[in-house]
């Protein structure tokens, strides 16, 4: 009996798993015909369609589900479904808010007890990066979820929908892939090889 190995992904298969459904979220709530609210569920049912066949094809092609996807593919589909059920497009907005709260907490914890987490929490190996590299690198990211939690509540609760969409698309997506390359030069500085495929946490 042979036992199946988690496998590394291919970088498009990553990227497609991590922002795919996110893409096909935006693209459905821009071009579905209909009211704002038949809008709202479109998207919100493709984007947790999408979100399970992403799960699947991680843990068929990888050999496992990373846990940033089990938490934050969980908190997709119980918040989308509640968007869903209630006709409410509220839980689907502070789904982000729970999920940065949630990653800036796990990344917090294993700083104040001395493990940092980031490291198992992405499943990404970073060659030669030091212990205080990975140090920085946790507590840049836990700082970065915080305000990303804090930034998420303000908009969403004092705009609409569509611009709570576009902030999305037009700003937590690029932050979030900016924040990560501006990591770059410090993990350098740490021990990292230059030419290392790094992961990038979505941006929920």
């Amino acid at each position: 009996m042979t036992t199946k190995t988690s496998a590394p992904l291919p970088t498009g298969l990553r990227m497609a798993i991590d922002y795919g459904p996110l893409v096909l979220f935006f693209a459905v709530n821009f071009l579905a015909p209909g009211t704002t609210h038949t809008r709202v569920i479109a998207a919100t049912a493709t984007f947790m369609a999408a979100t399970l066949v992403a799960m699947i094809v991680s843990k068929v092609k990888a050999g496992h589900i990373a846990p940033m996807l089990w938490m934050s593919g969980g908190l997709v589909l119980v918040f989308g479904g509640l968007t869903i059920y209630f006709n409410d497009d509220t839980f689907l907005k502070m789904k982000p808010t729970l999920v940065y709260a949630m990653f800036a907490s796990i990344l917090g914890f294993g700083l104040l007890t001395g493990r940092p987490l980031l490291k198992s929490l992405l499943e990404s190996t970073y060659p030669g990066l030091s212990a205080h590299g990975w140090r920085k690198l946790t507590r840049n990211w836990a700082l970065f979820f915080v305000f990303m939690a804090c930034l998420n509540e303000i908009v969403w609760r004092n705009s609409s929908w569509n611009f709570w969409v576009g902030f999305k698309l037009w700003g937590a997506v690029p932050m979030t892939l900016i924040f990560a390359m501006a990591n770059v030069p410090m993990l350098m500085r740490h021990g990292l090889k230059v030419g290392t495929d790094t992961d990038i946490p979505p941006a929920n």
